[in-house]
């Protein structure tokens, strides 16, 4: 009975450590949280551009509009007061003017406690007046990615926190491969997007899974599934020479439209590849884990029917999230008069290319991952 309370009491010294380590974290990370909030409210000081804080607001005119489809709008100009909270002015009232619509597609209007960037146009003896350049959203900004993080960190703990590593580092990379395009524009982008696959890849999955062979299984498979659906749609589109594609939203850029579009392709692709691989390789691996005596025929059979469920789902999934980002402009057209045949063709072609291409993507991860989960599973001279 000694032995039973003193393991009990041991155990329980244990769990309570434990819990004891997580409270001090979740409370670390909340009040670095409310630190980060508190601080960006008080940045103004480091920032060179001039910051008011809105003081007061005044509608001082409103005009009804209707255009020739019967599309009706309200458009408001304001009269707001600020107080200059940085720089040459700072404390200083300045008074600024606003014109927003009911709509509210590129404008907003400004309420009390609004922070905006501003330019002092000109100055008198008693009042100033200024031009605003934009909002500052920085504190916003900080607490949305700043719950994320807490979030991720308390679900996934640490590899939730290899998770945060591994989305700055590709963000990182991405940027600096954008950046290198841009200083030599004579690389190619298809190129330089292969190259920054093959690293999100490797960074990705080596720090949400670790080095050990399953993590190496799971590369080899997104990296085939994302490339061989690459290949199909770059043959496809070039047998039927892009017909139907309309690239009209890349009309004002300098290179060819089908260069960016293959590279969207490409990284759009990766993210679903890359889920499905990492997704079935650790089911199977599990599974192996868990029954060493499972055939080598089960496992494949198991891992059928785990990829038939999740392909469906992965399928609709991209299939939603590329149309959702093209209905404000679906709308804008049918609001406009334009056909319905036209207005699908000219914002969904792309979009729906995209959807297609990373379901083929997902189609051939799936037997790609599951037998060559298998063959590294069964490699050390067990009998298939």
């Amino acid at each position: 009975m000694r032995i039973y309370s003193y393991i009990i009491d041991r155990l329980t010294l244990k769990t309570n450590e434990k819990f004891s380590k997580q409270i001090l974290i979740y409370a670390l990370g909340i009040l670095c949280l409310g630190i980060a909030i508190f601080f960006t409210n008080h940045d103004a000081r480091f920032y060179h551009k001039s910051i008011a804080v809105v003081t007061e607001t005044k509608v001082i005119d409103k005009n009804k509009s209707v255009d020739s489809n019967h599309n009706k709008d309200i458009v408001f100009s304001q009269s707001i007061a600020a107080k200059v909270k940085n720089g040459a002015y700072k404390g200083k009232t300045l008074h600024l003017e606003n014109t927003y619509s009911s709509s509210g597609a590129y404008d907003q209007e400004y309420v009390k406690g609004t922070e905006l960037f501003v330019s002092v146009d000109r100055k008198s003896d008693s009042t100033l007046s200024g031009t605003i350049k934009g909002v500052k959203r920085d504190t916003q900004m900080v607490t949305i990615v700043g719950l994320f993080i807490l979030t991720l960190l308390a679900i996934g703990k640490k590899q939730g926190f290899y998770s945060v590593i591994s989305l700055v580092i590709n963000i990182i990379l991405l940027i600096g491969a954008l950046n290198v395009y841009v200083l030599y524009n004579h690389v190619s982008l298809l190129a330089i997007s292969s190259i920054a696959v093959v690293i999100f890849t490797i960074v990705s999955l080596l720090l949400v899974s670790g080095k050990q062979e399953k993590t190496y299984v799971s590369i080899i498979s997104t990296l085939l599934g994302t490339f061989l659906s690459l290949l199909i749609a770059f043959v496809v589109i070039h047998l039927t020479d892009a017909n139907g594609l309309r690239y009209e939203g890349m009309e004002f850029l300098t290179i060819l439209p089908q260069k960016i579009f293959m590279s969207q392709i490409l990284i759009g692709s990766l993210g679903a590849v890359m889920d499905i691989a990492i997704t079935i390789t650790s089911a199977l691996y599990e599974l192996y884990e868990k029954n060493k005596t499972i055939t080598y025929r089960e496992l494949i059979k198991s891992g059928k029917e785990i990829g038939g469920d999740i392909m469906g789902a992965m399928t609709n999934i991209l299939f939603f999230s590329y149309i959702s980002g093209t209905i404000p402009m679906i709308l804008l057209f049918l609001k406009n008069g334009s056909p319905l045949g036209y207005t699908f063709s000219m914002n969904i072609s792309l979009e729906l290319i995209r959807a297609l291409t990373g379901s083929i993507g997902i189609v051939l991860t799936i037997p790609i991952t599951l037998y060559l989960s298998a063959l590294f599973i069964y490699k050390k001279g067990k009998s298939l």
